[in-house]
């Protein structure tokens, strides 16, 4: 008997945790042949998506993939998002939530006919990491006043807390 995958039910609730929460959930999908999502908003091979109530119309998330429908430019799509290709859940006011390892169909041990199953990665619990460096800091001070000593334009130090980069 083969194991269940933990990451559908993850996925479910952060999902729950961001509308309870007042925050918007967004999904970031690697896109392949397995996707139905609208290409021309594809970047990189990935796409971002709001999966709010407000922005999806019968939201299905099952342990194999995720269902709905939204708007994209006015116009009602069908979206269909396998659960392995799910990189990441978060909420898109703090970036919370939780990045995986997507698990593309088709690519891992492809042709091998051994019998030892690959485990999939573990889920980041933490806030989800960076994709592209972190903005610079935004200013409040007025630019007649004095600088405080930590704006010595050094760049930013590693181990700061983790932002996510919508991709659009």
């Amino acid at each position: 008997m083969s194991e269940i995958s933990t990451k559908p039910y993850m996925l479910r609730a952060i999902y729950e945790w961001c509308t309870d929460s007042g925050y918007t959930p967004y999904l970031a999908v690697k896109v392949d042949a397995s996707t139905t999502v609208p290409m021309e908003y594809v970047k990189k091979g990935e796409i971002v998506l709001n999966i709010s109530f407000g922005a999806t119309s019968g939201l299905k998330m099952d342990n194999d993939a995720i269902r709905f429908h939204a708007r994209f430019g006015g116009v009602s799509r069908e979206i269909y998002v396998p659960v392995n290709n799910v990189m990441a859940i978060y909420a898109n006011e703090n970036g919370q939530g939780m990045a995986f390892e997507p698990q593309l169909g088709g690519e891992a041990g492809a042709g091998q006919s051994s019998p030892v199953v690959d485990e999939p990665a573990a889920p980041v619990l933490a806030s989800v990491p960076s994709i592209a460096p972190a903005p610079a800091p935004v200013s409040t001070a007025k630019p007649d006043t004095e600088t405080s000593p930590d704006d010595d334009n050094e760049p930013p130090r590693k181990g700061g807390r983790p932002t996510l980069t919508r991709i659009k």
